[in-house]
């Protein structure tokens, strides 16, 4: 059985939770992603950060770009994986949680990441991938 070790990504971009949420749009820009994990100096996870977060807490409201990322971050119940998860509880943790990307930890520090695609691009795992992906887009009703 492949575990998350396998497939995740080590080198994961960081962010601490009184940098501002302007620096972290520039993070996301300049790597290319949309989720960056927060953490404190003991690198344990504290939160997370999404372009969505941002859009929808900073820019939609007026916010000033210069806002701590502490304000705008989901900061409780993280969901999280372990290197030795297998992969297959870790495609099924993220259909239940409907979520994209799985910070993984170890000894309470985070050691990586595991998006969807991640998944998707391991052919053996396409089928758990496009499941979970059926689980987290599954749409919603329009707000009246």
């Amino acid at each position: 059985m492949a575990q998350l070790r396998d497939i995740m990504t080590s080198d994961v971009v960081t962010v601490n939770e009184t940098q501002t949420v302007q620096e972290v749009a520039a993070l996301m820009s300049k790597y290319n992603i949309g989720a960056i994990p927060v953490v404190n100096n003991s690198k344990q996870i504290v939160g997370m950060v999404t372009d969505r977060d941002i859009t929808l807490r900073t820019t939609a409201q007026g916010e000033n770009p210069q806002t701590p990322v502490s304000e705008v971050m989901t900061a409780q119940q993280i969901v999280q994986g372990t290197p030795d998860m297998d992969v297959h509880q870790a495609a099924d943790l993220m259909a239940q949680q409907q979520i994209r990307r799985l910070p993984v930890t170890e000894n309470g520090q985070l050691v990586g990441m595991v998006a969807l695609g991640d998944l998707a691009v391991q052919n053996q795992f396409a089928n758990e991938a496009e499941q979970a992906l059926q689980s987290i887009s599954t749409p919603s009703a329009p707000q009246q």
